[in-house]
């Protein structure tokens, strides 16, 4: 991810500097959404430091080149799994372990544009979580509540 994202990065005319990297990586390593202050304290744990203002910019920067997205139920931000795939980019949030799964449909970020334009509104961006439960916690539950 760290070496697409950096020919991304340099093909949009930006350099990549220390702390785009370094966010980059905390990214990268995590499984569930960060915080700027999460990072922060990864980084920290490493014996690195930046200031959370840079990584808000960082952040920012990422998103707007679709490297990284925020993740609006938990907070926090990802880095993006699915590099150039088309259509807008969606997540399944399991509401239990926190699971996250990222996807993208270009027919349904297509259908969304319709809609909205049937109310005189130009879209310029999506945004969608849904939330429930992961098959493995969806399977926990059905088998807790049968023991009831």
């Amino acid at each position: 991810m760290i070496q697409d994202s950096i020919q991304i990065l340099q093909a949009q005319g930006y350099k990549v500097t220390k702390p785009r990297r370094q966010v980059l990586e905390v990214l990268e390593g995590t499984q569930k959404p960060v915080s700027p202050y999460d990072i922060q304290r990864l980084l920290g744990k490493q014996g690195k430091y930046l200031n959370h203002v840079t990584i808000y910019r960082v952040l920012d920067l990422l998103c707007g080149l679709n490297l990284a997205h925020k993740v609006l139920s938990k907070g926090g931000f990802v880095g993006c799994s699915l590099g150039k795939t088309g259509g807008c980019h969606r997540f399944v949030v399991c509401r239990q372990c926190g699971v996250i799964e990222e996807f993208a449909d270009e027919v349904l970020c297509q259908e969304e544009g319709k809609f909205a334009r049937s109310f005189g509104f130009h879209t310029e961006c999506h945004l969608s979580e849904s939330s429930g439960l992961c098959s493995d916690c969806y399977r926990k539950q059905v088998k807790q509540d049968s023991t009831v």
